[in-house]
């Protein structure tokens, strides 16, 4: 019987088989999937063949080969990776100046990340009714600079309504995974999407403006519209998981481009004479903070250094 999996609690599976049935399922054996050391063998979004047994629940006997996926390091074990979801037509990453602030580091690793295993990204800046003068100027010139590099974005407030309909159209119709800090608001977004969902929400602390986690596990959700959301627990930090220093400059769009130019084929964009990455800088053709979020992918894998506000 084949299925995919619409929820992951840590220990049970819930396959929505193509008869329509959600069936509870654990994993049968060990997995070991090519190419990918990771934590979670199974992840939402996968597509699995399971065996029923007595006690009406299943055993997961298969998984399909993956046609994309996108994870995160491991929080526990460094040299491993932790599948956040498997075969989506997007990443949906949300995004808030302030309430709390999502750093430009953290957002060029997601984007990089996502890069890396082929997945297009829409920015959502959430928010939108929190912000005074200054945090919309600046918001305003997050989104220009993430669009003229390729990026599409969305301006947001889950709690008005404001954009909302440009988002629902965004989604329809495709598999899509919400990401983002904790406390951008995706629960809310998705209680404003999908009418009657009651997903469990937090204020942000006062103290720290930082968010607090409410999804604990990753769900399918589907829409009504047409389409699947998957919601994800809130991630502080991405790591340059499995990535090779000269891979790097490929996931950053616009570096990629002005290296064509560079003297050196091997060139780091670091010292180099010769090199147009660095005079692209020079010359204001790429932003700082992007060429300071490459530096700090080449240079570092501490994921816990990426966690603060860049």
């Amino acid at each position: 019987m084949k299925g995919i999996v619409i929820r992951n609690t840590g220990s049970w599976y819930t396959v929505l088989t193509d008869d329509g049935e959600q069936v509870d399922s654990k994993i049968k054996g060990n997995f070991r999937l090519k190419g990918i050391r990771s934590t979670n063998p199974v992840a939402v979004g996968d597509r699995v063949e399971i065996i029923r047994n007595q006690e009406g629940t299943a055993f997961i006997k298969e998984i399909d080969e993956r046609r994309n996926y996108i994870v995160r390091k491991s929080p526990n074990l460094s040299k491993q990776s932790h599948v956040i979801a498997a075969n989506v037509d997007q990443a949906v990453l949300i995004v808030t100046v302030n309430y709390p602030v999502t750093s430009t580091t953290f957002i060029d690793r997601f984007l990089a990340s996502a890069e890396a295993y082929r997945i297009p990204v829409l920015m959502v800046f959430n928010k939108l009714d929190l912000l005074d003068e200054d945090d919309r100027h600046l918001q305003e010139m997050m989104v220009y600079l993430y669009e003229s590099i390729g990026y599409t974005c969305l301006q947001v407030s889950a709690t008005t309504g404001e954009g909302i309909a440009s988002l629902e159209e965004a989604l329809k119709g495709k598999i899509s995974v919400f990401s983002g800090n904790s406390g951008v608001g995706k629960s809310t977004l998705l209680n404003r999407l999908i009418p009657g969902l009651s997903l469990r929400t937090a204020e942000i602390s006062e103290a720290h403006q930082t968010g607090m986690h409410t999804t604990t596990f990753s769900e399918m959700i589907q829409m009504p519209g047409g389409g699947w959301v998957i919601d994800t627990p809130g991630v502080k930090g991405f790591g340059a998981y499995d990535m090779e220093p000269e891979e790097i400059c490929g996931y950053f769009k616009e570096i990629f481009q002005f290296s064509k130019d560079c003297r050196f084929r091997n060139c780091t964009h670091t010292h180099e004479p010769g090199c147009a990455v660095l005079k692209a800088v020079e010359d204001h053709y790429i932003a700082a903070s992007r060429y300071h979020s490459y530096v700090s992918m080449l240079s570092d894998k501490d994921e816990a250094k990426y966690r603060e506000a860049f």
